[in-house]
């Protein structure tokens, strides 16, 4: 399909971290599903052809990380990215989670891993600074005041531009900005998926910390995706699409469905509006495949809600009626609810903070 083909919206400009922020476009691109988890990776030449016209259509913030894959998907966006102008795309990548030559996952914070991802990274997306640099997942064996300081130097070294956390707890956030300023704090934020607004959200807020949601439309879930076990993806794994939960979790979203009908939009076109009117500091990061579905998510930002509308939307998925945990309890360690790092006062050397 040519540029042009089709009529999109014009996309906002939204900045993340304050008026002094990063400007990025106000609807991101998640590429993990492009080379990992969501099925076998993707053909190269189609998500390269697809990132580029996300960027064409004014789409320019990328979201990877170096577990994707690992390490394919930051190459994939290199390539994607290259010949185009390093000011015309926003680049995105995380960094903590690692996984063993014998497949185990674990989670390094320390300085030198810091470094060492970092310039990984650099490689892989051969760019010469990446835009944001999140740590991915809370270390909980090293405080995160040293995690962040490993991460200062590298801004220093002009080979960062901005710092992120993800799946970080309100604490936690609060000791690393005040190491360093978090320009974006990335969480799963959507109709489902609800529980950061009691503190994260609030935390952020106060500091100028944008919120960055990742999986906006439930790992889409409110885009129509239903798990099939004749496909290996990692959603197979999580409560929330398996057995009784994903029946009762059907009538959550018929009733969003049969909102978005009257409001002529599409599901996943109201499921992202909902998100987008959480404040002009979120920028959601949905993720897809198909160009198809990148121009219709691009048209939740031409989608207006009134106060009732939203109110009416949060009705129909009430957080007590939504069936299963986000993650599987193998996962559930290291997201935010259960990070927790050390004290800087138990870390040996803290002159990593300076």
């Amino acid at each position: 399909m040519a540029f042009g083909e089709h009529h999109l919206p014009a996309v906002p400009r939204r900045k993340l971290g304050g008026a002094e922020g990063l400007e990025v476009s106000a609807l991101g691109l998640g590429c993990m599903g492009m080379s990992a988890f969501y099925g076998p990776p993707k053909p190269d030449e189609e998500m390269i052809e697809l990132i580029r016209y996300a960027v064409h259509s004014g789409v320019t913030l990328l979201d990877t990380a170096d577990i994707y894959g690992p390490h394919t998907n930051e190459v994939l966006v290199g390539k994607a990215v290259k010949g185009i102008p390093r000011e015309k795309v926003q680049i995105c990548t995380k960094f903590g989670n690692v996984v063993s030559a014998n497949g185990e996952y674990g989670v390094r914070g320390d300085p030198e891993w810091v470094r060492e991802a970092c310039e990984g990274s650099l490689k892989r997306l051969g760019v010469d600074y990446i835009d944001i640099f999140y740590q991915h997942r809370i270390d909980q064996k090293v405080p995160i005041e040293i995690t962040v300081g490993a991460m200062k130097k590298l801004v220093e070294e002009g080979k960062v531009k901005h710092l992120g956390l993800s799946e970080a707890s309100a604490s936690e956030i609060r000791r690393a900005h005040k190491v360093h300023p978090i320009t974006a704090v990335q969480m799963e934020w959507s109709l489902w998926s609800r529980d950061l607004e009691e503190d994260i959200v609030p935390t952020c807020k106060e500091l100028g910390i944008s919120l960055v949601p990742y999986s906006p439309l439930g790992r889409g879930f409110f885009a129509g995706y239903k798990a099939d076990a004749g496909t290996p993806d990692f959603r197979m794994l999580q409560p929330r699409f398996t057995g009784e939960n994903a029946e009762k979790n059907e009538t959550l979203r018929a009733r969003v469905e049969a909102i978005a009908a009257r409001k002529g939009c599409s599901l996943n076109q109201l499921a992202l509006a909902w998100v987008l009117h959480n404040g002009k500091d979120v920028v959601p990061i949905p993720g897809t495949t198909k160009k198809a579905n990148l121009e219709s998510n691009i048209g939740a930002v031409a989608i207006s809600l009134s106060k009732e509308e939203i109110k009416e939307i949060e009705a129909a998925v009430p957080i007590s009626e939504v069936a299963g945990d986000r993650y599987h309890a193998d996962h559930l360690k290291d997201t935010w609810r259960y990070a927790s790092t050390p004290p800087l006062s138990s870390w040996k050397g803290s002159e990593a903070v300076a």
